[in-house]
This record gives structure tokens, sequence and C-alpha cells, in this order.
């Protein structure tokens, strides 16, 4: 099994800025495909961002311009930096990793608000 625990969220207005981090139990550094996941009030769970251990990135069009995500292999971490952040943003962010199997941590929730 692999252990995923999400870091950074919090509260912050519109326009500004978290970095979420995900630190995984294992090595991620081959093989596999890391992302962020959101899940906000009433919506179903959906993609923000991918980054395989290539190096290749996704974005969902939502976010794609103002979300960069990020992996550092040699400390097992994958980063979600959030800018220009909108009230629409507002949702538990799950970091998911993937190979055969996939894996979940427990969610940071990120809430964007005056």
């Amino acid at each position: 099994q692999v252990k995923l625990v999400e870091s950074g969220g919090g509260l912050v207005q519109p326009g500004g800025s978290l970095r979420l981090s995900c630190a995984a139990s294992i090595t991620i550094f081959h093989d596999n495909v890391m992302g962020w996941y959101r899940q906000a009030p009433g919506k179903e769970r959906e993609l923000v961002a991918t980054i395989s251990s290539a190096g290749y990135t996704n974005y969902a069009a939502s976010v794609r311009g103002r979300f960069t995500i990020a992996r550092d292999n040699a400390k097992n971490t994958v980063f979600l930096q959030m800018n220009s952040l909108k009230p629409e943003d507002t949702a538990v962010y799950y970091c998911n990793y993937r190979d055969h199997l996939t894996f979940w941590g427990q969610g940071t929730q990120v809430t964007v608000s005056s």
C-alpha cells in the first residue's frame, strides 16, 4: 500500500496562492502517474492535474495556466502550485498515485473566499 499525505491547504483570498504538497511513503521515481483531484460541495470529484514519472503533465481546462504540478522524486513528493485562486477552486484536494492500482490521500481543504 502507498501512503499519501497532503498538506498546504487553508483559507486564501481570491487572487491569492497556495502550494499543496503530497508526500508519498515509497519512491515515486518509476512507472506511475501522480495527480491532484478535487471535490467541491455538491459536485463530483474531478481531475485537477497529473504528472507521470516521465514528466508529462495534464491539466483540467479550469486550472490550466493557473496551477502547476511538479514532482520532486528525490523527496517522494508532488506539489500543486495554485495561483490566481478563484472561489470556484474551493474544494477538498486529494493526492492520487496510480500504477496498476490507485491510492488516495486523506485530502486537504482549500477555501477561496474574501
